[in-house]
């Protein structure tokens, strides 16, 4: 019995630095589990934070509209608007006599223009339209018939002012800056009266806030 009692205290006695050496083993196994979750938590939080930057970045590289007026309320041609903005659609007119187009129009948006309009049906404070007018050239070519852009004669700008900012300058008003720009100068305007000189051509398109918006596929919800 006394053997017996002793043979079990040996063996117990045995099994002591191998149950440390278990226990040891379960912690740092608990403690490595910790560290990569911890580990794992960081990065997606790294991630996150990086993509909030980009996201920053990118909208911070957007221009802005007041970019394109000064303090007084001049409007000027945007500069990189080809590279920049958005393209909303285009326009052919009709030569007077014969086939083909005597103008193409081909219009650009601010960025994120198009899809705040798609989101509420209105043109955002700030948007940016800018319209190229060219003279067309047509002649014959493979699918027949075709006119195309040949020399710029100008551009018309328009920019969305909802807060009136500029009620003493005759080119605002109606909800918009009005601006028509000869091809020589991008930077200052020959329009005098948003009244007389621009707003005629738009009055068919009053009810869709002075923008033909039936000929811009992007717009459409």
């Amino acid at each position: 019995m006394i053997r017996k009692l002793v043979g079990q205290t040996d063996s117990a006695n045995r099994d002591r630095p191998r149950h440390r050496l278990i226990q040891r083993k379960n912690s740092a196994m608990k403690t490595l589990n910790v560290a990569g979750i911890g580990i794992a938590g960081i990065a997606v939080m790294i991630a996150l934070a990086a993509h909030g930057q980009q996201n920053t970045a990118a909208s911070n590289n957007e221009p802005e509209a007041e970019t394109v007026v000064d303090a007084h309320g001049n409007l000027h041609v945007p500069d990189a608007y080809r590279t920049t903005y958005q393209a909303l659609g285009s326009w052919a007119v009709a030569a007077d006599h014969g086939k083909g187009s005597k103008e193409l129009h081909v219009v650009y948006a601010s960025p994120g223009t198009i899809a705040a309009y798609r989101e509420s049906g209105h043109f955002p404070d700030g948007a940016v339209l800018v319209k190229e007018v060219f003279d067309a050239a047509t002649g014959k070519m493979a699918t027949g018939t075709v006119s195309r852009a040949e020399k710029l004669k100008g551009w018309f700008v328009m920019m969305k002012d909802s807060k009136g900012r500029y009620a003493d300058n005759k080119l605002w008003g109606d909800g918009w800056g009005w601006s028509w720009f000869d091809a020589a100068n991008p930077a200052k305007t020959t329009s005098t009266d948003y009244r007389t000189d621009c707003q005629p051509c738009h009055v068919p398109a009053r009810n869709s806030d002075w923008v033909y918006v039936v000929g811009y596929p992007p717009l459409r919800r």
